[in-house]
């Protein structure tokens, strides 16, 4: 199973006449990479700024302009475009093209695909801040909300004129999540809620100091991709990490254990899914200083107090209400890694523990990869091999598919 919605899936990139049509080509290669198939579009006023060659070099795939249209496919070559494709987008998109979409005009090739496309259509609108701001855009715009397409952006930044002002093209990077997240809608968790937990907590010693740990949230981040990537509605309770949260997710933040506890019992209580991955303190300082510690006053005494057991006691709601249907666990050890995962697994009433050695090469905190042990409460012992974080993540999602299946 692979949970990557843009894996094989067919991708229609129209590209308009701004000279955001040079991050065109990087949108079409990340796609490319990422699995999909993609069939560029130019309009004609796009030529002059990239060419068709540029797109096929990137894709391997054709790249048609205007002058396809009156080829000898030239009666089927739009609709095929529009109904073979599994998204349709314009990035970027002119307030001439927009203008077009918005009141049915089809006076090229990516229009007439776009009348024809029956697939979901995303557009990145790009253009000077004052044109983009114009009343008769905006409507436009809206025109085309209430029938369904998505628009990113713009963004406020440099635009061609000189000026600074909301009209840049949003970035491929991120354009490249909202079109994953659109063709992930239809995947085996939708309909599903998961909440996916995600960094170390910090717990104040003094308005300057706190103690933490070396978690870095990534694999936190990457399960909520690949829950999102099911199909999944995600929220995403994280801890102070500088990671970009994956487009769909509801982010929440939190700093200290807490607030972890809070917000996660606030949001699984009809959760179908948890997925507890931040590293939580499990002490905290029994009481913070008011004002920094200062050195000259000598070494400071640290009384320390534990914080609430959050898996415990999401256990005992459970227990009550049958919410969340599916609880995963992560233990992060040096030592005892199968024995104290076990422990943690049934000591807390888990359908699935996640156990990885951190001081193991290429494993644990701030690294890319990981190399985890996951244990179930039928008693199975599954070790898997030195994978990516993502692909470590697909795993542990293809499992809670497999319990919330049962």
């Amino acid at each position: 199973m692979t949970l990557n919605p843009l894996r094989e899936r067919t991708i229609v990139l129209g590209v308009t006449g701004s000279i955001a049509a040079y991050k065109a080509a990087d949108l079409a290669s990340k796609l490319t990479q990422a699995g999909a198939a993609v069939d560029t579009v130019l309009t004609e006023a796009a030529t002059r700024f990239v060419t068709p060659l540029t797109f096929q070099s990137v894709t391997g795939r054709p790249a048609y302009t205007d002058a396809d249209l009156w080829g000898a496919q030239a009666h089927v070559l739009h609709v095929g475009l529009g109904r073979k494709a599994d998204l349709l987008a314009i990035a970027p998109a002119t307030a001439q093209t927009m203008a077009k979409l918005a009141h049915g005009l089809a006076d090229n090739l990516l229009t007439l695909a776009a009348l024809a496309a029956a697939c979901p259509i995303l557009i990145a609108p790009a253009m000077d801040g004052g044109m983009f701001a114009h009343p008769a855009t905006q409507e436009n715009l809206q025109r085309l909300r209430e029938r369904g397409m998505t628009i990113v952006g713009p963004e406020e930044g440099h635009l061609a004129s000189g000026l600074k002002a909301r009209g840049r093209m949003t970035e491929p990077q991120e354009l490249v999540g909202h079109i994953r997240y659109l063709l992930s809608r239809g995947g085996p968790l939708r309909g599903r809620r998961a909440v996916v937990t995600a960094g170390g907590t910090q717990e104040p010693v003094d308005p300057v100091r706190v103690l933490s740990n070396r978690s870095s949230g990534k694999q936190g981040f990457a399960l909520a991709q690949a829950a999102l990537d099911a199909g999944a509605e995600v929220t995403l309770i994280t801890a102070p990490v500088a990671l970009t949260a994956p487009v769909g997710a509801l982010r929440m933040e939190v700093g200290t254990a807490a607030e972890m506890a809070e917000a996660v019992l606030a949001t699984c209580r009809d959760a179908d899914a948890l997925l507890m991955a931040a590293a939580v303190a499990d002490f905290r300082p029994a009481q913070a200083a008011g004002q920094k510690l200062k050195k000259e006053r000598g070494l400071p005494s640290l009384a320390l107090e534990r914080t609430m057991d959050i898996l415990a006691e999401v256990g005992r709601w459970r227990k009550q209400s049958g919410r969340p249907l599916a609880v995963v666990g992560f233990a992060a050890e040096t030592e005892g890694l199968l024995a104290n995962a076990l422990g943690k697994l049934q000591a807390k009433g888990l359908d699935l523990i996640v156990a990885n050695d951190v001081t193991a090469a290429g494993s644990g905190f701030g690294v890319d990869t990981n190399q985890v042990t996951l244990l179930d409460g039928t008693g199975g012992v599954e070790t898997l091999p030195l994978l990516s974080k993502a692909e470590v993540a697909e795993k542990v999602i293809e499992r809670v598919i497999g319990l919330l299946d049962k």
